[in-house]
């Protein structure tokens, strides 16, 4: 989506899209509550966790929790306190952590919610 949120969501809604991932999610509320009016899961990943990504960590806290997703986007996107370093999938940790401090849940929540998400949107019916 990045410089194309609008056409995003536009294209989004006339091909009738219902569910999906929007990845590495980086836009505003409004962006996100399109895509998630549509049925789609939002993925945070490594830049929630960056100084500069406050406006994205306040999107975060809105997300309904049975909608949230964390990921890494390895090797990009390595979240501190690795960043500058090639990213690894093992580093979901940070982000869920991250995710936890933002919602003021514990990580064992995040990462119960998140796996029960993944399975939902990947493995129901």
């Amino acid at each position: 989506t990045r410089e194309a949120k609008a056409d995003t969501i536009e294209i989004m809604q006339q091909e009738q899209a219902q569910a999906g991932v929007m990845h590495c999610f980086s836009e505003d509320w409004e962006t996100a509550k399109a895509a998630l009016d549509l049925g789609f899961y939002i993925s945070f990943s490594g830049i929630i966790t960056f100084k500069s990504a406050a406006d994205l960590r306040e999107v975060a806290k809105k997300v309904p929790a049975d909608r949230l997703l964390v990921e890494t986007d390895s090797p990009y996107l390595t979240p501190v306190p690795y960043r500058g370093r090639a990213n690894s999938p093992a580093y979901t940790y940070y982000v869920a952590e991250k995710m936890a401090e933002i919602r003021g849940v514990s990580i064992e929540n995040i990462a119960q919610q998140t796996t029960q998400n993944f399975n939902d949107l990947f493995f129901s019916k």
